[in-house]
């Protein structure tokens, strides 16, 4: 049973790894991996670029935004639905919020482009209806970064909430009944019992956030940018297409690919140690 993933990540994961040594040479597609070596050079041009600083400030931001949110949204969310004591229409919000999590960001690019567009878009249209101009979510680079955090923390805002949902019915009820006899209200309740209970869980979720920050969603950003917003929502994987894939600068963009890697293996290594220290989390 194991066969076809242990095949999967071989093909996909492993075996591309010989390419790597792109990185380092001075690639030409008709001598293939046999181009001539020129060692660290290839980084030093990247790290000149003002658009890789720009793309790695940028990436940086999203995705601390997008790590805060997920955790913030997902916990006042499940708090909420912990609420409802009505079986069937909790377990049916929880489905309507978790289904989003299975939708393509190709599909979602192009519902919220006729979403969010100036010339006939819902949201624009209602704004207009109340007296607001329309706001250019998609082409103002101010507004550009938050209409990604939006449209991510509806996307994902559920996946997290089943989580906490978990970490809840872990909590023993009796401290509930115990602290109701001592005269506590649902507020009292939620910030001295139900919090403290999923503290533990929230704290294991943050620290291995910390290895994402350099993933600000690759898939979301190229299906809704564009060139009117490059200064605030180019990120390092879109840098890398760019640079790779439209402009064939094939040593390059391997580099700065393999930047990225560095990076986000340290962090990973350095959210698991934090996971251990802060919440027993352990891998082995």
């Amino acid at each position: 049973m194991l066969l076809p993933a242990v095949v999967f990540i071989l093909l996909f994961s492993y075996f591309p790894l010989y390419g790597v040594i792109i990185a380092f040479q001075k690639y030409n597609p008709t001598t293939s991996f046999s181009s001539t070596w020129i060692g660290f050079q290839n980084f030093a041009t990247v790290f000149l670029l003002p658009g890789f600083t720009r793309a790695v400030v940028n990436t940086m931001f999203i995705s601390f935004m997008k790590i805060v949110a997920g955790i913030v949204f997902p916990v006042m969310f499940a708090l909420l639905l912990n609420e409802i004591s009505i079986m069937w229409l909790k377990r049916s919000i929880q489905t309507l919020i978790y289904l989003p999590h299975f939708i393509s960001w190709i599909i979602l690019g192009g519902v919220f482009k006729e979403i969010l567009s100036t010339d006939g878009g819902i949201v624009n249209t209602v704004l207009s209806r109340v007296g607001i101009r329309p706001v250019f979510f998609l082409g103002e680079k101010g507004v550009f970064p938050y209409t990604l955090l939006f449209t991510h923390v509806w996307k994902e805002f559920g996946y997290g909430t089943i989580v906490y949902l978990a970490a809840l019915t872990n909590i023993d009820p009796g401290l509930y009944e115990a602290g109701m006899i001592d005269g506590a209200g649902r507020w009292r309740l939620t910030w001295h019992i139900t919090l403290p209970g999923i503290l533990s869980i929230i704290t294991l979720m943050t620290v291995l956030s910390i290895g994402s920050v350099m993933n600000a969603g690759f898939d979301q950003v190229f299906n809704l940018y564009n060139t009117a917003v490059y200064e605030t929502g180019d990120i390092i994987d879109t840098f890398v297409y760019r640079m790779g894939i439209e402009q064939a600068q094939y040593s390059t963009a391997s580099a700065v690919g393999l930047f990225k890697s560095g990076v986000t293996a340290v962090l990973m290594i350095l959210s698991y140690y934090l996971a251990d220290r802060a919440a027993g989390y352990r891998v082995f």
